[in-house]
């Protein structure tokens, strides 16, 4: 049996993290490594908007634990209310980074997420894809 929807909906989603890692792209192209995350967050705000896309920077995500609100947490960017974007700017990618983005992805009930590290000479080596 096809999945249509799936199809179309996984489609999309890709369709939007390409762009997504584009913006990424442009922006370590002009600015390089090395800089602090704020930067690199504040640049891909402005490529992603640049490109249409529809972003919230340092979205809120309530933390609730058995019914019970724990706190907030915010998160870098959640793009097109379907993405989450984590960024990262350090010497390498720790496997908490990871962990954190899917904790991120199981809070929201988002199912796609990048990990961007843009202290890597080829961004392309600082992307992180993750399913839930």
């Amino acid at each position: 049996m096809c999945h249509r929807g799936t199809k179309t909906r996984r489609k999309a989603i890709n369709a939007i993290t390409d762009k997504i890692i584009g913006c990424a792209i442009e922006v370590h192209r002009n600015l390089g490594p090395g800089l602090l995350e704020s930067i690199y967050e504040k640049a891909l705000c402005h490529e992603l908007g640049s490109r249409g896309l529809h972003y919230e920077n340092q979205a809120v995500v309530p933390i609730v634990y058995k019914g019970s609100k724990l706190g907030e947490h915010r998160i870098d960017l959640l793009v097109e209310n379907r993405v989450i974007v984590e960024l990262k700017a350090t010497e390498r990618l720790e496997p908490v980074f990871k962990a954190q983005l899917l904790s991120y992805l199981k809070l929201t009930e988002k199912k796609v997420g990048l990990l961007i590290n843009f202290n890597v000479p080829v961004l392309r080596d600082g992307v992180t894809r993750v399913v839930l």
